[in-house]
């Protein structure tokens, strides 16, 4: 056997595999006679037939299949030992052309090669690492909404400014049949807002839907449509109201301290304001986290450049998919995922050469202290190490949950990664701000 590499460019190679007779013959004629031994075919016994026969039969399939395992085997052995980064797979460039009666084959096969280039994480430009703040507004909005939820609910005959209404919304049209509470506040529409003041239990209002609520994914909850027929709904719905309710306000002590973060973890106003203020920022350091890494990752594609084997790849996915694909759907499908492709090899080239990639002691331990997050939210707050490591092991061996893991592992190493070398400027910014500066 003898195995050739011919460069076409600095992205397209051909590789030459020539197979010849002794190198499947021996293979061949070992399966050929196993099957002569086996072969039950009418007016021979078994173990008897002429060879010639089986040859005849079987011969050219089974010589096929043992030159394929050998093209294959030597072809993957010949990638490996060169050291080719190769994209896609190997694409046959002759297998129409192959002679069968022949006992000396010749295989091409073209190979896509992954560019060479350097990836300048700092950039020349730096990408804006929001800090997102809970401010005043915010936490006004979030001690009322924790006052009301821990507050007392006072029955009423007639609906007043500030009241909770539970009542059952219908529609014949829609076939909308669906009980809801929600505030006063929450209606946004002057004339249904209007009806709804000083309504009794026991009444039943007919409402338009268009801009009865401040926020039109409230239609979705109140009256139990889908999503997309939430957006924009014009009909008329009626409200069979079924109890008003005023909402005392919790008072706030102690009392309502202790029952939000346990005995005497906060005990003034002051500090529950500031605890708000830390759980609220530490869930908005996630969304800012996934906006940085975005960020970078869009700078590095549109920064990083470097050629592809594009003509090469549209081949490739013309013929890899479960069916075939034309030229036009092939191109199309490039143009889709080229610029993943390329991240794809940012990425990698990034974390090969910084060491960014996740061993199984880093997964061992992350599955534990996930383990030990999670028992403690059920008040087991000093499992032995015994148990969690039996539970982590049975974690690890699931592939998905490693698969699952890795990848929030190696996201969280990469993302590390940028915060340390890329060149940011840091922003404080409240959310509200930050939801329309950011996804403007």
């Amino acid at each position: 056997m003898n195995i050739t590499k011919k460069d076409i460019d600095a992205l397209n190679a051909v590789v030459t595999v020539e197979i010849s007779k002794e190198d499947y013959f021996d293979k061949v004629d070992r399966i050929l006679k196993d099957y002569r031994k086996n072969a039950n075919i009418p007016g021979f016994r078994k173990g008897h037939v002429p060879m010639g026969m089986v040859k005849k039969k079987y011969g050219t399939a089974v010589l096929v299949d043992e030159v394929n395992k050998i093209l294959q085997d030597s072809l993957q052995k010949f990638l490996t030992e060169e050291k080719l980064d190769v994209l896609g797979n190997p694409l046959p460039k002759n297998e129409a052309d192959i002679n069968w009666e022949a006992e000396d084959f010749t295989f091409d096969f073209e190979l896509g090669l992954a560019p060479d280039f350097e990836v300048d994480v700092k950039g020349k430009k730096a990408i804006t690492h929001y800090k997102i703040v809970a401010d005043d507004a915010m936490i006004d909005n979030q001690v009322k909404t924790i006052r009301k939820q821990y507050g007392k609910l006072i029955a009423k005959k007639a609906v007043e400014k500030g009241d909770e209404i539970t009542g059952t919304f219908t529609s014949e049209e829609k076939e909308l049949n669906n009980k809801a509470t929600f505030s006063l506040e929450d209606i946004q529409g002057k004339k249904q807002k209007e009806a709804l003041l000083g309504a009794k239990v026991g009444d039943t209002l007919s409402l338009k839907t268009k801009g009865l609520f401040k926020n039109e994914h409230d239609n979705q909850r109140h009256l139990g449509v889908s999503h997309d027929e939430a957006h924009g709904l014009d009909i008329e719905v009626n409200l069979a109201i079924e109890e008003v309710n005023a909402r005392e306000l919790a008072e706030m002590n102690q009392e309502l301290f202790d029952k939000l973060f346990g005995e005497g973890v906060v005990t003034s106003e002051a500090e529950l304001r500031e605890k708000i203020k830390e759980d609220a920022e530490r869930q908005f350091e996630q969304q800012s986290d996934q906006k940085l890494l975005n960020d970078v990752v869009e700078s590095l594609i549109e920064n990083t450049k470097f050629e592809l084997p594009g003509a090469f790849l549209q081949r490739w996915i013309q013929v890899s998919g479960e069916k075939p694909m034309t030229e036009d759907e092939a191109k199309a499908e490039y143009e889709r995922s080229e610029k993943g492709l390329r991240y794809q090899l940012i990425e990698g080239k990034i974390r090969s050469e910084n060491e960014l990639n996740v061993t199984f002691e880093e997964l061992k331990a992350y599955a534990a202290n996930m383990i030990k997050a999670q028992m403690a939210q059920f008040g087991q707050t000093d499992p032995s190490e015994e148990e969690v490591n039996q539970i982590a092991a049975r974690i690890l061996s699931n592939q998905e949950e490693v698969k699952r893991i890795s990848e929030q592992l190696n996201t969280n190493k990469l993302l590390a990664f940028f915060k340390e070398e890329a060149k940011l400027k840091t922003k404080e910014i409240p959310y509200d701000q930050f939801v329309k500066e950011a996804y403007a």
